[in-house]
C-alpha cells in the first residue's frame, strides 16, 4: 500500500485546471494581517458540477525550520447545482475559490491543499517572508 503523501498531484497551474493556486504578497510584516485567495481553476476553469467537483481546499502555514506545518483553515464547497429537477440544475454552485485572512510571526510556507471528487489530491506551494 502505498502512502498518502504519494497520492498527492502537483502541476503547473496555468495548464491544469485542478491545482491550488495561492495569491498573497510575497513579503507581509509580521503580526499583520494579509489576505491569502486559492483558486483552483484559475486559468482552465474547473467544471464543478454535480458529477465533477472540488469538495474542499485545505491551507496549512509550515514556518521556516519548524518541524510540523500549521493547518489554517479547511474550506468546503457543498453546492454543486443539485436539485429535484435533477443534477445541475439546482440554483446555486460553489465556485472552488477562498479568501482567509491571516497573520505570520516568522517566514515560511504556505501549502494548499484541493481535493476533486474525480481526480483526487492536489497541492501547490508559496513562500512567504517578512517584510521591514
Amino acid at each position: 500500500m502505498s502512502k498518502l503523501t504519494e497520492s498527492i498531484q502537483s502541476a503547473d497551474w496555468k495548464a491544469e485546471k485542478h491545482v491550488p493556486v495561492i495569491e498573497c504578497a510575497a513579503a507581509v510584516k509580521a503580526g499583520e494581517g494579509f489576505d491569502v485567495r486559492i483558486t483552483v481553476g484559475r486559468e482552465i476553469a474547473h467544471p464543478n458540477t454535480v458529477e465533477h467537483h472540488i469538495r474542499w481546499i485545505d491551507l496549512y502555514f509550515q514556518a521556516d525550520g519548524a518541524k510540523f506545518p500549521y493547518q489554517v483553515g479547511h474550506f468546503e464547497f457543498s453546492a454543486h447545482g443539485e436539485s429535484a429537477e435533477g443534477p445541475n440544475q439546482g440554483p446555486v454552485h460553489a465556485l472552488s475559490q477562498v479568501t482567509a485572512t491571516v497573520k505570520v510571526t516568522k517566514p515560511g510556507v504556505l501549502t494548499a491543499l484541493a481535493l476533486c471528487n474525480i481526480h483526487g489530491l492536489w497541492q501547490s506551494e508559496k513562500p512567504v517572508g517578512i517584510s521591514g
